[in-house]
């Protein structure tokens, strides 16, 4: 399977499989349209007499002899060495956690998922017994995993601060005996930071997320205060301070735009003023009927500016500067190992949440939906039966993405999404693939401005 497309200039072609990018002239370009595996010994001659008007026909010939030779390298028209694997790769260890260690906010941004922080149970914090209890789960449930993930999430996760901190004190009491090591991330609104806040988690948290969505009339449009007020002039300089206290650790700051804002490479280009270089700004998902929502009216505006944006990166980085886009960064050498490529983030199998209550998801969307409540910490129960559907959830289980060109990038997008607007994790939530596609059409791009370029 190939994909190809035309993007500043370029013919470029993906060989999906094995991930190759070719950039090729126009004859090649148009001839791939013609030809498919497996290849005559000569050029057929209904090709010959299709492209004779326009090209001579010793070209035509030997362009047809390098795309031969090309599939026979195995880079071009690959085989799919994938789809084997993803029938014997099943259930996993669980190595990655999410703690909704609050539900509870102190934003009422009017997009979140999360209804404002509670999920729709009612208000509450994590006590420090239950998030124990969730590490000894993990510990029990990572048989052959050394190395595990604990993401402190909300809601606004600083609402309960110091049981975050015991928390990460009693996992690191267990890595030593258990012969684990925890990596440990949070997400804020920052509505909260101090500096001894910051200094914390700089210190034991290897990844921030900081939540802000752009510019301040961007933002305080939607990431308001209990009171209606915008968070924009509060967080700002709180996360260019714990920014600056970080140094070289991960961070980014995470955005979502809506239909107000479908300018959105003007937000990612304030960020990067405000001095943050690592971003991701990311459509809101919402019904079609609420007014801010993204819907497919909206798609050739959207592909216009992530066309922009990339023009804009690519513009900073050839005057020196850095910035990464999280949803441009691909590797074109290696990319992410084969079960990452089929299975994405591993919701439900290798990664679960945790509410405060002790009851356990496939991930923090699912949260709410009892269809696929995992169980419950405090009595012990776990249902194998979704944690082996969610390990059959992959690129060839799901019917719109085994001949999409994308499926190895997107990995079968996001399992919550297409149970919540599709009804079935196998089901492609399809506004969600259009724009996956054409951010992956824009990393590739600059991949190759780059190389062009050395």
């Amino acid at each position: 399977m190939i994909h190809k497309f035309r993007a500043k200039g370029n013919n470029i072609v993906l060989d999906v499989n094995s991930g190759g990018v070719h950039l090729v002239d126009d004859l090649t370009y148009h001839l791939l349209d013609e030809v498919t595996p497996p290849f005559e010994r000569e050029c057929p001659e209904n090709i010959i007499r299709k492209f004779q008007g326009k090209y001579k026909e010793e070209e035509i010939r030997e362009c047809y002899q390098e795309i031969a030779q090309l599939h026979e390298e195995q880079v071009l028209f690959s085989r799919d060495a994938y789809q084997a694997y993803a029938e014997t790769a099943v259930v996993s260890p669980v190595k990655a956690m999410c703690l909704h260690i609050a539900h509870d906010c102190n934003l009422r941004c009017k997009y979140c998922f999360a209804s404002t922080g509670d999920f729709g149970t009612g208000r509450k914090l994590m006590t420090a017994e239950t998030g124990k209890a969730a590490i000894d789960f993990l510990l029990e449930k990572s048989v052959g995993r050394e190395n595990l993930e604990v993401d402190f999430f909300g809601g606004e996760p600083l609402m309960n601060f110091d049981v975050v901190k015991e928390i990460v004190s009693y996992a690191r009491s267990k890595e030593k005996e258990c012969g684990k090591k925890f990596r440990f991330t949070m997400t804020t609104n920052g509505m909260l930071l101090t500096d001894d806040k910051m200094d914390y988690l700089n210190e034991e948290m290897q990844n921030i997320v900081l939540s802000i969505d752009g510019r301040r009339e961007v933002n305080d449009r939607m990431r308001q205060r209990i009171d209606g007020s915008g968070s924009y002039d509060r967080i700002v300089p709180n996360f260019q301070k714990m920014v600056e206290k970080r140094g070289d650790k991960e961070y980014y700051v995470r955005g979502t735009y809506t239909k107000h804002n479908l300018d959105f490479s003007e937000d990612v280009l304030h960020l990067y003023e405000l001095g943050f270089d690592q971003i991701s700004v990311e459509p809101v998902v919402e019904d079609a009927s609420v007014e801010y929502a993204v819907t497919e009216d909206d798609l050739e505006t959207i592909f216009a500016e992530y066309d922009r944006l990339a023009e804009k990166i690519s513009a900073i980085r050839q005057q020196g500067g850095k910035i990464n886009f999280f949803h441009f960064m691909i590797d074109l050498d290696q990319g992410p190992c084969v079960v990452k490529r089929l299975r994405g983030c591993g919701s439900g199998n290798e990664y679960v949440s945790i509410t405060p209550d002790g009851d356990i998801y496939p991930c923090h969307q699912f949260v709410g939906q009892e269809e696929y409540k995992m169980g419950n910490l405090a009595d012990g129960t776990f249902r194998e039966e979704i944690k082996k559907e969610f390990a059959g959830a992959h690129v060839y289980s799901k019917p719109a993405c085994r001949e999409c060109w994308a499926k190895f990038y997107c990995s079968g997008g996001c399992n919550a999404n297409n149970y919540i607007y599709n009804g079935d994790i196998h089901q492609a939530y399809e506004l969600s693939c259009a724009i996956q596609k054409k951010r992956l059409e824009c990393a590739i791009l600059l991949k190759v401005s780059e190389m062009l370029s050395e």
